[in-house]
């Protein structure tokens, strides 16, 4: 390894998506990858050194701002911050409410008020969200204003946050703020000359997927599939091509900006075949 320190991509969650991502935008740079396992970081660090990238592995648990803190210090440690790509998160059937909060709409402010506070000028962050914020239905305007400005470390006391019990419902207001997140720290970030731009795929085959396709919504997801335009499922590649774009010096007039890409299935759902899973469940209360 060179002594000349690289620009760094901070890949965070060693899923299918962000993989794909880091791969698109990594070439020349320092790739970062971290993961509430180590062993997930470091199996697919293996890859990426095979392929010929810089990579270091570390583990992160975004659930915790310490240990957010403590890789940005390690990242800070190896080069200007050029990307970040947060790719992680927790499923309705594969946490709790308590969870899905602490790490999918905590964790990720967190990242982007920390990550904000060092990115590169010039530098770009992708946010990883879900269709499923977009299935909530509306929020008041003041709903929204406390998701996206709320002081990072009182989000979880906000009153309407309290005594969630289904997953699901944890999952989409955790996804919503994703994006609400990503809009208002998009303008601390543009300070700094750097861009932040969600993403927010529909159906994406990864192993998180298939444990939602096995798991007690699955008749649901395979519905949605067959009923919504794009008559598919999409790939992570597809979703690397959009991450890909929006960091590059292409995309340089969009920031704070969320990107649906579902194969149309949450435009079927509200003004498609798939309306009548909006009116037997209740308005927001049947996809991911």
């Amino acid at each position: 390894m060179s002594s000349d320190k690289q620009d760094v991509i901070v890949l965070i969650g060693a899923g299918s998506i962000g993989q794909a991502i880091a791969r698109r935008v990594g070439a020349g740079r320092h790739v970062v990858i971290a993961d509430l396992h180590r062993e997930n970081a470091e199996a697919a660090a293996s890859m990426f050194a095979n392929a010929g990238f810089t990579v270091t592995a570390t583990a992160v648990d975004i659930a915790s701002r310490h240990s957010i803190e403590e890789l940005v210090q390690l990242v800070e440690s190896l080069g200007p911050v050029y990307g970040v790509v947060n790719a992680a998160g927790v499923s309705p059937s594969q946490a709790p409410v308590e969870a899905i909060l602490k790490v999918d709409l905590y964790g990720t402010a967190v990242i982007l008020e920390e990550f904000g506070k060092v990115i590169a000028r010039g530098g770009s962050g992708i946010v990883i969200s879900s269709q499923s914020g977009h299935r909530l239905g509306s929020l008041s305007a003041e709903e929204s204003d406390l998701l996206a400005m709320t002081p990072t470390e009182e989000l979880l006391r906000l009153p309407f946050l309290q005594n969630i019990t289904s997953t699901l419902r944890a999952y989409q207001l955790s996804k919503r703020c994703n994006v609400l997140r990503t809009a208002a720290e998009c303008v601390k970030w543009g300070r700094r000359g750097a861009r932040l731009n969600a993403i927010s795929p529909g159906i994406i085959i990864t192993p998180l997927a298939n444990d939602e396709l096995r798991g007690p919504r699955g008749e649901g997801y395979r519905t949605m599939l067959a009923n919504c335009p794009a008559k598919r499922a999409g790939t992570p590649d597809e979703v690397g091509d959009l991450a890909a774009f929006l960091m590059s010096e292409r995309a340089q007039f969009i920031t704070g900006s969320d990107f649906l890409m579902d194969g149309g299935a949450t435009a079927s759902y509200w003004y498609g075949d798939l309306q009548y899973l909006r009116r037997q469940s209740g308005q927001g209360d049947n996809n991911v």
